[in-house]
């Protein structure tokens, strides 16, 4: 007798925006994009600032007035969101890395704790870059 061979079930069609993430997942796309938007972005844009102010003081006149207008002040703003939310989540995989906060519970607390207190950071340096 023939034996069909066993047919393995098709892979399910995953539909990414439709899948509702829980917050822990979402910090940690969240550290993945801010933690890419910092070295794409903010490592040059760091460089670039520090060396225009340190060259003539026409060059720190130019970076002052680069930096003076309002969508140049929107990006600094979202790079320095960047650079708190990715400290902040650091934070907390390296408490999850020691074993702390690991249960359900503490895990989806303490990654609001990384939401808020980013956003609250930003809305404080925001306020004193503008």
């Amino acid at each position: 007798t023939l034996e069909r061979p066993v047919v393995k079930p098709r892979p399910v069609y995953l539909d990414l925006v439709k899948i509702r993430l829980p917050l822990p997942g979402i910090v940690s796309i969240l550290h993945r994009v801010s933690g890419a938007a910092l070295f794409l972005f903010g490592i040059p844009l760091l460089l670039w600032g520090v060396a225009a102010s340190l060259g003539p003081p026409e060059q720190y006149a130019a970076l002052a007035a680069v930096l003076g207008h309002p969508l140049a002040k929107l990006v600094l703003i979202g790079l320095a969101w960047a650079y708190l939310h990715h400290f902040c989540a650091g934070i907390r995989y390296l408490l999850l890395d020691l074993h702390q906060g690991i249960e359900l519970g503490p895990a989806r607390r303490s990654s609001a704790v990384v939401l808020v207190v980013s956003l609250a950071l930003t809305l404080i340096v925001g306020v004193r870059l503008w």
